[in-house]
C-alpha cells in the first residue's frame, strides 16, 4: 500500500470502529428494553415504565440514525479508497511495462 494512503486508511478504520461502537451500544440498550407493551390505564408505576420505554425508543432512534449515517459514509469512503488504491496499482503496473 502506498504510504500516502495510510492517513486515509486510518480515517476509514476510525469510521469502522465508530460503527462497531454504536453496534455494541445498541446491544447494551437492547438488554435494558422491556418487550412488554404497557397500554392500560396509567397509574404511577405504569406511567414510569411507559416513560422509560419512550426514552429507550428515543435512544434506539438516535443510535440507528447515526449507525446508518456512519455505515453509509464508511462504506462509500472505503469503496473510494479502494478505487484510488487499485487505480494507483494499475497506473504503476502500466508505467513499468512501458
Amino acid at each position: 500500500m502506498s504510504s500516502h494512503l495510510t492517513p486515509f486508511v486510518i480515517v476509514w478504520l476510525v469510521l469502522a470502529l465508530a460503527v462497531l461502537v454504536l453496534l455494541a451500544w445498541r446491544k447494551v440498550v437492547t438488554n435494558r428494553e422491556d418487550d412488554t407493551l404497557h397500554v392500560a390505564e396509567p397509574d404511577a408505576v405504569q406511567e414510569g415504565v411507559m416513560q422509560q420505554q419512550v426514552g429507550i425508543a428515543h435512544k434506539f432512534e438516535q443510535i440507528d440514525k447515526w449507525g446508518k449515517i456512519l455505515t453509509t459514509v464508511g462504506v462509500a469512503y472505503g469503496l473510494i479508497l479502494a478505487g484510488v488504491y487499485f487505480y494507483q496499482m494499475w497506473t504503476a503496473s502500466s508505467s513499468i511495462g512501458v
